[in-house]
């Protein structure tokens, strides 16, 4: 007898190897009709996978995460499908699952255009409604190859070469096509419904820029239409907010080819910068921080040191002097430890914290560059804490504190938590990255918090906590780290005296809340569509004149703003007052203050707020209250 448990602890029994599909049969033709997979002591495995085992088993179905995972790798395979059979000569490669959606590379002697999309996707379609049964099977290697050689697919035979020797190789069919893949994938062609190719790009055959250029075409999937609608619509809004468009409409900043991935900062680009900055410094001195400042450039031998020479050199800038090579320091925790390391420390000093607005640089390949969001030169509110290891679990605690109130005042309120794991490029031991790990995961469960793990993907000198936020159109943003590092305090020779006079190594916390200084101002600016609130914006009020007879008490009054610490401007140009405020909407000021004969007699001001809202004639004190409130409603 074989038997399997199932979720709710139920178990049912089975006298011989039954189907995924067979055990969701038995419990309900309904449960039968919606499997797309299941979940085979924790393994996602297609309907067909036989169980021959005693096992735990959850069926999967549209409903669950997993469920739309297999829908979009489905759906890549389905667009091979249809790439193929209208463009035989094509050749496939690769075509994973993405964040909403798929991407499939394709081999081909001329560029996709827009009508080819139309074409694969309405092919799609038609392979979709034949409800085409999807079958596996296993094979050896060597059978592979031979298959994918004799029918011209020269990519498959070289990504089968390249799996290690003890993997087993799957190959799935649906109709004519078969295809290379580790799987799982929906039952039939008819579970896939609702889906949209998106674009076409360039992509370099496995990623390497020496290798031929391959076209990758991008697509959408979703279990239901309006889940689909609602994504091409926030696409569309995020379109609306890109930051790049909004920052030359609202003169923020520009880049140019003289500095590629390098920020020049207009003024009202600035003076936002300068609001977060100095809005961070309040920060760091109410957080118990010293600012630091290191040096933009060290020696070779430190970065050989830390494990940066051996682990990040092609993404560092490089230089040399007197026969002395240097680099630009990509981060600055090497700096802070030389700042430690300058004076004798005792378990009394611990925890110390040191925070900066370090400068750094990373040698980011151009193609990866994308306005403020990827750059080569930016600027991180960066802080290490020295710590003890019974020290860690509260520091994290009141980092955790602070960071979320900090996000909340910038407009993100939706905050989630993951853990990055151990990568494969590491520096230490296992040991030590199972006490990191161990660590933030007590500290986080500590704070009463939920998290994801993300394996692979920590720093190569420890693991890390991230804070992802959510802006107003649904999208998530990696933002603030807490790293826990055993490995470079004792490289770098940082020492304390303990209680029983020993020396000791100090645990090393990396962390950022806002992070790169660039990347969320440019989060920022998409998230309010460029209307920044009050204490963030640039211009906060502009005093327009009716007409020339206004102007005198126009600038006397902006003057007197500006001497009450406003960010004021004044508009005196011989225009329409009508257009005067149709631009400044369009600038997104906050308050327009209009000022005619009346109101110059009465030493008044008219009153507007962003979106067209009318808040009357009222004193100027009257209308200093009312910026006063709106600003500190945000701090």
């Amino acid at each position: 007898m074989i038997s399997v448990r199932l979720p709710d602890g139920s178990q049912r029994q089975f006298e011989q190897p039954v189907t995924v599909s067979e055990v969701a049969a038995s419990i309900g033709p309904g449960l039968a009709k919606a499997a797309l997979g299941g979940k085979l002591d924790g393994v996602l495995v297609d309907t067909s996978t036989l169980i021959d085992h005693d096992a735990s088993l959850a069926i999967v179905t549209d409903k669950d995460a997993e469920g739309l995972e297999i829908i979009r790798h489905s759906t890549a395979h389905l667009l091979a499908a249809a790439v193929k059979e209208l463009f035989p000569e094509a050749q496939v490669t690769i075509g994973p699952v993405i964040d909403n959606g798929f991407y499939y590379d394709f081999a081909y002697s001329r560029p996709f255009t827009p009508e080819d999309l139309e074409k694969i996707e309405k092919r799609m379609l038609e392979i979709a409604k034949k409800d085409e049964r999807v079958t596996r099977r296993v094979v050896t290697r060597d059978e592979a190859i031979e298959y994918f050689k004799g029918i011209g697919e020269a990519y498959k035979a070289e990504l089968i070469a390249a799996i290690p020797g003890n993997e087993e190789i799957k190959l799935y069919s649906h109709g004519a096509f078969t295809d290379l893949c580790r799987g799982p994938h929906v039952p039939s062609t008819g579970k896939l419904k609702v889906f949209k190719l998106m674009k076409v790009a360039g992509a370099y055959w496995r990623g390497d820029a020496n290798n031929e250029q391959l076209q990758r075409i991008y697509g959408t999937a979703w279990v239901k239409k309006e889940d689909q609608e609602a994504y091409l619509h926030m696409l569309e809004e995020a379109e609306k907010r890109d930051h790049r468009k909004l920052g030359k409409q609202l003169d923020l900043f520009h880049f140019q080819e003289e500095a590629p991935g390098l920020v020049f900062w207009h003024p009202k680009g600035w003076s936002i910068w300068q609001q977060v900055e100095q809005y961070m410094r309040r920060v760091y001195v109410d957080s118990g921080y010293s600012e630091v400042k290191a040096p933009q450039i060290l020696d070779r031998s430190l970065w050989e040191k830390t494990g940066h020479w051996e682990n990040y050199k092609d993404n560092m800038f490089t230089t040399e002097s007197e026969n002395r090579s240097y680099a630009l320091k990509p981060m600055n925790c090497p700096g802070h430890v030389q700042i430690f390391n300058s004076d004798l420390r005792s378990y009394r000093d611990l925890p110390l914290r040191y925070g900066e607005f370090g400068q750094c640089h990373r040698n980011e390949p151009s193609g990866a560059l994308h306005g403020l969001m990827r750059v080569r030169g930016f600027t991180q509110d960066d802080g290490h804490i020295f710590c003890t290891e019974d020290q860690i679990q509260g520091e994290v605690a009141r980092f955790d504190k602070v960071v979320r109130a900090v996000y909340e005042n910038f407009g993100f309120t939706d905050v989630a938590i993951k853990l990055a794991l151990r990568p494969d490029m590491r520096i230490g031991e296992d040991a030590v990255w199972d006490k990191a790990e161990d660590a933030l995961r007590e500290a986080i469960r500590a704070s009463g918090s939920e998290w994801e793990e993300l394996p692979g993907e920590g720093a190569f000198y420890g693991p890390k906590i991230e804070y992802h936020l959510k802006d107003s159109i649904g999208r998530s943003w990696q933002c603030g780290t807490m790293q826990v590092d055993f490995s470079m305090p004792a490289r770098l020779g940082a020492e304390y005296v303990a209680e029983d006079n020993t020396r000791k190594v100090p645990v090393m916390l990396h962390r950022a809340i806002v992070g790169s200084l660039e990347r969320f101002i440019g989060m920022l600016i998409e998230n309010h569509a460029g209307a920044m609130p009050a204490w963030l914006a640039p211009v906060q009020a502009m005093v327009l004149n009716i007409s020339e007879n206004q102007g005198e008490y126009a600038s006397s009054l902006t003057q007197s703003l500006k001497k009450q610490g406003l960010r004021a401007q004044v508009d005196l140009r011989n225009e329409k007052i009508s257009y005067k405020i149709r631009v400044h909407t369009l600038e997104k000021v906050p308050y327009l203050l209009v000022v005619g004969d009346k109101e110059r007699d009465t030493n008044t001001v008219a009153v507007r707020a962003r979106g067209g809202i009318d808040l009357g004639t009222m004193s100027v004190d009257a209308f200093l209250e009312v910026l006063r409130k709106d600003v500190q409603s945000f701090k």
